[in-house]
């Protein structure tokens, strides 16, 4: 280990204790008694001697790193902030149905004090609150290094720029996410050695104006991954992605267009189209075998980041034994039905699907679905659209699309589940959701234990659990789910931006469909798109091909945005209006956002109360408003601004459009510098 090495590593060790003690305090707003908004430098160190070398600024980098792929996983081990940004979609719900406060009834349970100061979310069904804070957190930490990175001695302006840029991608990132769960946000961009507690809100769009300009330079300075010697540091290609968001976002979609054919024809980027890498059979290729593809090989752990990939632009390491860097991925549990339960039966009244164990003597290889899919307890659960109605294209199920075959394995599907318990007569036949015999409903709680997976996204190794034979229910084989290397950028995205772009400029173009296209003939898709598509067909490939790995949440607002300031119709052909389109409210089925459209036609939401048995929330009533477009800014931040006055969300209490916010972020940063001095 190098020199350098050798100081980052003991940094980081230092900087990891104080995370663990201190991750609460970074940003004090969890109660009316703390500071707002104070950002404390990452070390107990005194930060001009901690970051005035490069080895500090590589641990801070590397702080930033980690929170970054912590947004995928962590949370209480129950995946709650990425699945919080698609339950606010059209994609999926909360199905925790033993949760009494599970977070179903969106528009009546969700207020500014629903999730005040606590982790643990409406029963840990949601992370508004953890996102609040988090991401404020991991904006402190990208702050720390643009404040003292020209301080460093010893770095040409190249060097320093890169970290500074690389510091803007994350700042950019999480602000981007900031803008579009709630809206307009207090703007802090240094680190200040005074209290603040006079901050006012900064409108959407002039943060998003700050984050162009930012990422520009970051564009400019960031090597190229080719151009480093390591791989998960931010690059020139995930800046560039992210520009081109903000250029979207800003109503700049030529230059949007520009950043996209730069990534897709100038960049060395390409579509994987076919197999490559190492292969992996799935875990229990007699229980559920798998026939190699190129989408299977894409999205294994150990093919996402090695050479051979050309399709990743930028990914985040997070495989290996190091509790302190990585993070479990946890799909196979959260995610996977909850099918291991008497409430799933079969018609002559046994159990349909047991935990049959591999140290007993008459195991059955052919039947242990628990070790091929995991022991899954359904945290989330997708939507009626996401399994079915959105994999039809030109009006036809498209059964050639890998990304959604049973055949290869890739999708798994109830009904490919057979009855392992022996002692029912229906032993070895497929799990059904009715008796033939006279129609009865033979699952009695459908939306928490019938319903389909994506398998090729969400099966996960875990060799440590995998050789613990003898090991109790949650630790036989991958059951749960484990560190694993995920994307956050691939050049399947850029396409659908680029297609993105061109809509808004010309939805009339004919090149709009080539870009789609791309995507689904690498999936071997039988079904193209012809002639014109709509944003709507943009969308559900987006969906397709990005499930888990976009903030679907984000990007439906985002795009919310963007056809409410191009003028732009969507698939209904509704017109938005920039003025109002993010300030209605109702659960109505008419007017709102983009955003509430895609979940008022092709969610759960809003149908009425579902009927099941649960120990919890039987009869859940899933619903959604028009003002949830945005969510509350928690009255616990707004409290502890006591000098100040934030601006509450539209329809949530509190709300005062007379409440003033900086029109502008130049002035928000005068106002926050004016304090640091």
């Amino acid at each position: 280990m190098t020199d350098i090495m050798k100081q980052i590593s003991q940094k980081l060790k230092h900087l990891y204790k104080y995370l663990a003690v201190f991750m609460g305090s970074i940003l004090l707003f969890s109660s009316c008694s703390k500071d707002f908004l104070q950002p404390d430098p990452l070390s107990f160190y005194e930060p001009n001697e901690t970051f005035n070398t490069e080895a500090g600024l590589m641990s801070a980098m590397a702080i930033c790193d980690r929170h970054l792929k912590g947004y995928w996983a962590t949370d209480h081990n129950e995946m709650l902030i990425l699945g919080t940004e698609y339950t606010f979609s059209e994609l999926m719900v909360a199905s925790a149905t033993d949760k009494r406060n599970m977070l179903c009834d969106v528009a009546n349970m969700l207020t500014p004090t629903s999730d005040n100061s606590t982790l643990i979310n409406l029963d840990r069904t949601n992370s508004i609150w953890y996102l609040w804070e988090e991401t404020y957190k991991g904006i402190s930490y990208a702050n720390t290094i643009i404040k003292y990175v020209d301080q460093v001695e010893g770095l040409d302006d190249a060097v320093k720029n890169a970290y500074k840029g690389r510091a803007y991608f994350h700042r950019a990132f999480r602000y981007m996410a900031l803008v579009f769960e709630f809206g307009d946000v207090p703007l802090v961009t240094t680190i200040i050695d005074a209290p603040k507690q006079n901050y006012r809100s900064t409108k959407r769009d002039a943060i998003l104006q700050m984050l162009t300009k930012d990422m520009e330079f970051a564009v400019q300075w960031v090597p190229d991954q080719k151009d480093m010697s390591l791989t998960g540091l931010i690059n020139k290609g995930a800046c560039r992605m992210l520009l081109a968001k903000c250029y979207l976002a800003i109503g700049e979609y030529e230059k949007a267009k520009e950043q996209t054919d730069i990534l897709i024809n100038q960049s060395g980027y390409s579509l994987m189209q076919d197999n490559f890498g190492t292969f992996n059979d799935g875990g229990e290729p007699q229980t559920w075998p798998i026939t190699r593809n190129v989408i299977w090989d894409l999205h294994r752990p150990e093919n996402k980041l090695i050479a051979a990939n050309h399709e990743t632009i930028m990914g985040m390491p997070n495989r290996g034994a190091d509790a302190e860097s990585f993070v479990q991925m946890l799909t196979m549990r959260i995610l996977y039905p909850f099918a291991f339960d008497s409430r799933l039966q079969t018609k002559d009244g046994k159990q349909a699907l047991l935990n049959i164990r591999r140290d007993q003597s008459d195991y059955n290889p052919n039947y242990d679905y628990m070790r091929a899919f995991g022991r899954g307890i359904a945290t989330f659960r997708p939507t009626y659209f996401q399994t079915h109605a959105m994999w039809r294209v030109n009006g036809v199920m498209d059964e050639g699309d890998l990304r959604h075959s049973s055949t290869v394995g890739n999708w798994v599907r109830m009904e490919d589940y057979r009855v392992n318990n022996k002692a029912s007569s229906e032993f070895g036949k497929p799990i059904t959701l009715y008796n033939p015999d006279n129609g009865a409903l033979l699952c009695s709680d459908t939306v928490r234990r019938w319903f389909d997976v994506p398998h090729y996204k969400f099966f996960l190794d875990d060799p440590v659990n995998e050789a613990n034979i003898s090991g109790s229910d949650g630790l036989r084989g991958a059951t749960n789910g484990g560190n694993a290397d995920w994307y956050l950028y691939r050049l399947a995205e850029a396409y659908l931006l680029r297609a993105e772009a061109k809509y808004y400029l010309n939805p009339g173009d004919g090149t709009i469909k080539d870009d789609l296209n791309a995507v689904r003939q690498r999936a071997k898709c039988s079904q193209l798109y012809q002639g014109t598509v709509t944003i709507g067909d943009i969308m559900n490939e987006r969906a397709r091909e990005l499930y888990w790995e976009e903030w679907r949440n984000v990007e439906l607002k985002r795009v919310s945005l963007c056809l409410a300031r191009s003028g732009k119709p969507d698939e209904w052909g509704n017109v938005y209006n920039l003025d109002n389109f993010d300030k209605q409210s109702g659960t109505g089925p008419s007017g709102g956002s983009y955003w509430y459209q895609r979940i008022e036609h092709y969610s759960m939401y809003n149908k009425g109360p579902i009927k099941i048995d649960a120990t919890g929330n039987s009869n859940p009533n899933y619903t959604m408003d028009k003002k949830n477009m945005y969510w509350p800014i928690p009255y616990a931040a707004i409290s502890a601004n006591n000098k100040g006055e934030l601006s509450q969300n539209y329809g949530y209490d509190g709300y005062d459009p007379g409440t003033p916010k900086w029109d502008n972020w130049e002035d928000a940063v005068a106002d926050e510098m004016a304090t640091a001095e």
